[in-house]
């Protein structure tokens, strides 16, 4: 039952742990329904309606919530309220774990790092003040030092493909072997990279002003990736992690990661000055 699945997926990113702004858990859905087939995705957007529906699927587990600042209504003359819509008229429950899954141990961070490289021990970021264990971001190690333009390609090989590439700010040879990460939105923690000793911290969505003060005042070379990709690697490992909690209980599911790309960038243009 849909109720039972919650559950796991609560214990496994506690809500408690989501920040007050945020919006986790169970959108929609009865919790009496059957489930037998569990999409994974980051975005609960239209395509990933389109891939849940086409496979059967009776769950979508996205990490991005669909409300985030609240709503008063889910009028289908909204994108979101069609959504809303399709997935309730077709049985379909939708739950999200956003920055509960951000802080877990493991989380967002820990399936980013091994995706571009990284072994051993990870130690958070930005540890939480009452549990240490848990927190944003994560540090480590490669095995052996990379120069940053050869950990930048390896990052890039180890990410889903985008439309546009990664931008990389520092000395291309600098040699890197302490590793800071942190899917999604990162700019906030550039101090803690820098604390960190980190020689390299790799994240999304980096604004000019902070990135260009953090460069100026030495800090650990940066490279920004797409938000959507920063966070799919997680998908993957939340779905086995899943699969196996509710095997021990003796429920057995199918799990998909959705490959879509839902960037929300498309495509680039280049143009030099004049």
């Amino acid at each position: 039952m849909l109720a039972e699945v919650v559950a796991s997926l609560e214990r496994l990113y506690d809500p408690t742990r989501a920040e007050s702004w945020d919006a986790v858990g169970l959108v929609c859905g009865h919790p009496a329904q059957g489930v037998r087939k569990i999409l994974f995705a980051v975005d609960p957007v239209a395509v990933v309606a389109d891939e849940a529906l086409s496979w059967g699927a009776d769950l979508i587990v996205t990490h991005h919530p669909l409300y985030l600042r609240g709503t008063t209504t889910v009028a289908a003359t909204t994108a979101k309220g069609r959504l809303v819509h399709r997935l309730i008229k077709n049985d379909v429950a939708l739950f999200t774990a956003h920055t509960n899954a951000d802080v877990a141990d493991p989380g967002v961070s820990d399936a980013l790092a091994r995706a571009v490289g990284l072994t051993g021990p990870l130690t958070p970021l930005q540890p939480l003040p009452d549990a240490p264990r848990l927190g944003l971001g994560r540090v480590g190690h490669l095995d052996s030092p990379l120069s940053l333009r050869d950990f930048a390609a390896q990052a890039a090989s180890g990410l889903p493909r985008t439309a546009g590439p990664l931008r990389v700010a520092g000395d291309p040879d600098r040699q890197v072997r302490t590793v800071a990460v942190s899917g999604g939105a990162g700019d906030s923690l550039l101090r803690a990279a820098a604390s960190a000793s980190a020689d390299v911290f790799l994240t999304a969505d980096l604004r000019h002003h902070p990135s260009s003060e953090h460069m100026e005042s030495d800090g650990p070379a940066l490279i920004d990736a797409s938000h959507w990709a920063t966070e799919w690697p997680w998908l993957a490992d939340a779905a086995e992690r899943l699969r196996s909690a509710l095997a021990v209980d003796g429920t057995n599911v199918e799990t998909r990661v959705s490959d879509t790309v839902t960037d929300a960038w498309t495509t680039t243009a280049q143009r030099g000055l004049g």
